[in-house]
């Protein structure tokens, strides 16, 4: 048992010099790149899309997936959560420039 624990720490110190990330941040972005790429899915925008052409993707979204229109408000609750989170991709890449 001591021996994996050995194993373990060591190959959690190797990924930190390969990486510069411990193992458990790489899961983290991980998931968080998979969530992202649901909302671009949503939403249909690609990895590039603009503030702009997020926005008006939100826009036709909205309108397909409106009550008033035969949606629910958990598509729209969907749409509007993954506007938000591709919103704050940009916000944070543009803040690292």
């Amino acid at each position: 048992m001591g021996k994996l624990i050995v194993l373990l720490a060591l190959a959690a110190l190797l990924c930190r010099v390969l990486s510069g990330l411990w193992p458990w941040q790489l899961w983290q972005k991980s998931e968080q790149s998979q969530k992202e790429a649901q909302a671009r899915s949503l939403l249909g925008v690609n990895r590039q899309a603009t503030r702009a052409e997020i926005v008006e993707a939100h826009r036709r979204k909205l309108a397909q997936v409106h009550p008033d229109r035969g949606g629910t408000n958990e598509a729209v609750h969907q749409a509007t959560a993954a506007r938000d989170l591709l919103l704050a991709r940009l916000d944070r890449i543009e803040a690292g420039k």
